[in-house]
């Protein structure tokens, strides 16, 4: 066994990579700079964590924020691994002692905020060591066009040149193309070895409903996450102390977190609940960077966020640990409208590019296809698959398309009549044939279209305005919303082409509350798990550690589902390395032990080197294991009624999850490039890696398709392994 993957067994207790950590890690032992572009879940930790055991020097992560400092150091150490942070929370006696730990050689691994790596004192330390490995976390604060730009991660290309033989990492979970490439260019990357991961988490549910009655909705929907953990998330302070009240009140174990808090109890009820004293946390966008809290089961965004970025970066802090867990937006026009007043006192360009990201994120809470499509592309990255299956618009049940071209027609007309000066509400006011203020002002009364529209209410009519824009038939300006007739929109109104939409907002409020009642797919004893979760949490109260640095709940449900009755059954449990079997594995082995033979189980055989048990089942192991039974690619077309391009991302996904496949030979038959092409694209893979195509594509500038590349990656993995 390698190196690396002797340490993942040994240390960390897991039997595969995720995608992309082996080859990042690769690069990095190569003491190559790295950027690391891995969403929250994605596993960039260990990718710096590893190397840094491999290595013989010194491996600094710059981090910043204590709790996240904190919380690293305490699960390395719960692994045996000596690691240590410097930062303001510390003693001076505390803080002197980590310094002779880092002098002596005695720890591997330093974590400092980037104003403390600055000073000359840290300097002065790690001028007289030996500096292996730079990992620069949160790395988005770099970039003046990140969404939490700070100067003083301008000033680490500094320390870059003061320690030259140290190999530097960057890593970040929500990056923009524009935000890569200014970190790469500030500190001197190349763009070979830029990492790129799926921003998809397939494990969270991810749905937006309408803001009706927005305390009652969340009570309605909590009520499916009893004794489980979730963030509520709130545009102000009064809010979050208010709704945190409220839920007091109907008997939840709640705390609120905000900026107007003393900083004690702020402290105390992040404590409380990363270590389970309290289940929910109302709070605003101050909490949750650094939080690592992996059994997070629902994210509730009261309010809605102000950009694409910080919502995907507040949503990626539930289910850390693979497992499914629900994320619910509440919506409201009015929401945003709020945002766009704040917006409006800043002087530019801030104001400009605020205007710009929540433009971006209304028209994703506004959108009616896939939720991961927008999504994934605010970020660079095109989700191809037809139907997610874990969204509320890919779940909903899509009333029939009706045509709409009539009321179309109306809504263009009047955009083009009233001048393409306007924003949809007024629009609609005129289609309404409204008597306000504005409309006299501008004389609208007096429109061909002025109240021609008094079939439909004013809540159809925006449904019906966002969907023209959706089909790019309207053109929405974002710093106004001012709506323009586009190229499209005016070849539709000459033409009189059909167009199919919906007359009603799809009802999904209530549809999808009970998603992420269960943990995982698989069958497991909740009894048993409800066992062994109090043990848990008594051996983390007496280690003065959160419950998740013992054990994670995924580690837990598959104890829960396998009943491990030996050491190395134990030890092939997902998440038990040597270090937690020996400080911890008696005592859970006894539970279940006691718990099987009160109730007459059996262990059940777990089969090793598989990456996730909860996938036993999924569509893509079907087809991966029917393709090993000798299934062609055209008779498993056949038989799923899909394309080829579907099993072959089905294969793709089930080698990449750590499974083999077959020779690669028939499936270099299905491509048409020559033997010379298809090295090119193989070495390509070999640099950029083979996790997403869309880099692979534009390096070829769009002359080798995606169907060859998806043909020519699975030939590539299967080589691979």
């Amino acid at each position: 066994m390698d190196i690396p993957e002797s340490i993942l067994k040994s240390t960390f207790g897991y039997d595969t990579f995720k995608p992309l950590q082996r080859e990042i890690i690769a690069n990095v032992q190569a003491r190559r700079d790295t950027l690391v572009i891995m969403p929250t879940g994605g596993g960039k930790s260990l990718t710096y964590q590893v190397p840094a055991l491999i290595f013989d020097g010194l491996t600094v992560v710059v981090s910043p924020l204590i709790a996240l400092m904190k919380d690293q150091v305490e699960q390395l150490r719960a692994l045996g691994v000596s690691a240590v942070f410097l930062n303001s929370s510390l003693s001076p006696e505390e803080y002197q002692s980590n310094m002779d730990s880092v002098k002596s050689g005695q720890s591997k691994l330093l974590y400092v905020a980037p104003e403390t790596l600055l000073t000359p004192r840290i300097y002065s330390l790690l001028s007289s060591l030996k500096l292996d490995l730079l990992a620069i976390d949160e790395a988005h604060c770099i970039s003046e066009w990140g969404h939490d730009f700070r100067p003083e991660y301008r000033q680490l290309v500094d320390v870059r040149r003061k320690f030259p033989s140290a190999v530097c990492m960057a890593l970040t979970a929500t990056a923009t193309p524009r935000v890569r490439s200014d970190i790469m260019s500030s500190l001197g990357f190349t763009q070979s070895n830029e990492f790129l991961a799926s921003f998809n988490r397939e494990n969270l549910f991810i749905e937006v409903t309408p803001k009706q009655d927005p305390v009652a909705q969340t009570l309605r929907f909590l009520q499916n996450f009893k004794d489980q953990s979730g963030i509520i998330y709130c545009f102000s302070r009064k809010q979050v102390d208010d709704l945190s009240a409220t839920l007091a009140r109907y008997g939840f174990s709640v705390r609120s977190y905000h900026a107007g808090l003393e900083d004690l109890d702020r402290k105390r009820n992040q404590e409380a609940f990363i270590r389970d004293d309290v289940q929910i946390i109302v709070a605003t966008i101050a909490f949750g960077m650094g939080i690592n809290k992996p059994n997070v089961r629902f994210v509730i965004h009261f309010d809605l966020p102000k950009s694409v970025e910080s919502y995907y970066q507040e949503i990626g802090r539930a289910g850390r640990d693979g497992l499914p867990s629900h994320c619910l937006l509440l919506y409201s026009y009015g929401d945003a409208s709020k945002i766009r007043y704040f917006i409006d006192q800043k002087e530019e360009p801030e104001r400009s590019a605020s205007l710009q990201h929540l433009d971006a994120m209304t028209r994703y809470a506004e959108g009616s296809i896939c939720r991961r499509k927008p999504l994934l592309s605010y970020f660079g990255e095109t989700f191809v698959s037809e139907n997610c299956g874990t969204c509320d618009n890919c779940g909903a049940d899509q009333s029939e398309l009706a045509d709409i071209t009539i009321p179309a027609q109306k809504f263009l007309s009047c955009v083009k009549r009233s001048g393409e000066r306007f924003g949809a509400a007024h629009v609609v006011d005129i289609l309404l044939g409204s008597k306000n203020e504005k409309i006299e002002k501008y004389k609208h009364h007096e429109l061909s279209t002025y109240g021609i529209g008094k079939e439909l209410t004013k809540s159809q009519w925006m449904h019906i305005s966002r969907q023209l824009v959706e089909r790019g038939l309207l053109d929405q300006e974002p710093a106004y919303r001012v709506l323009s007739v586009t190229a499209k929109g005016l070849e539709m109104l000459k033409s009189r082409e059909q167009v199919k939409g919906q007359i009603n907002e799809a009802k999904k409020s209530e549809r999808s509350g009970a998603r992420g009642k269960e943990f995982a797919e698989s069958d497991y004893d909740k009894s048993l798990f409800t066992l062994l979760r109090n043990k848990r949490k008594e051996l983390a109260d007496a280690a003065g550690v959160p419950p998740y640095v013992i054990f994670s709940d995924k580690t837990l449900v598959e104890m829960a589902a396998y009943f491990p009755q030996s050491q190395d059954s134990l030890l092939n449990i997902s998440g038990v390395g040597k270090v937690k079997y020996e400080r911890y594995g008696s005592a859970f082995l006894a539970i279940i032990k006691e718990y099987c033979k009160s109730n007459k189980l059996d262990e059940k055989y777990k089969t090793p080197m598989r990456s996730a048990d909860k996938d036993a089942g999924r569509r893509y192991v079907a087809v991966g294991e029917a393709y090993n039974g000798g299934e062609s690619i055209q008779s498993l077309m056949k038989q799923y009624g899909v394309s080829a391009d579907t099993i072959l991302n089905h294969l793709a996904r089930f080698i990449m999850a750590g499974n083999p496949l077959r020779s690669a030979e028939d499936l270099i038959s299905l491509s048409n490039l020559s033997p010379d092409q298809q090295l090119a694209v193989f070495k390509v893979f070999d640099t950029m890696g083979s996790d997403m195509l869309k880099p692979v594509y534009d390096r070829f500038n769009g002359t080798v398709n995606y169907d060859e590349l998806r043909i020519l990656r699975l030939c590539y993995l299967c080589e691979e392994r």
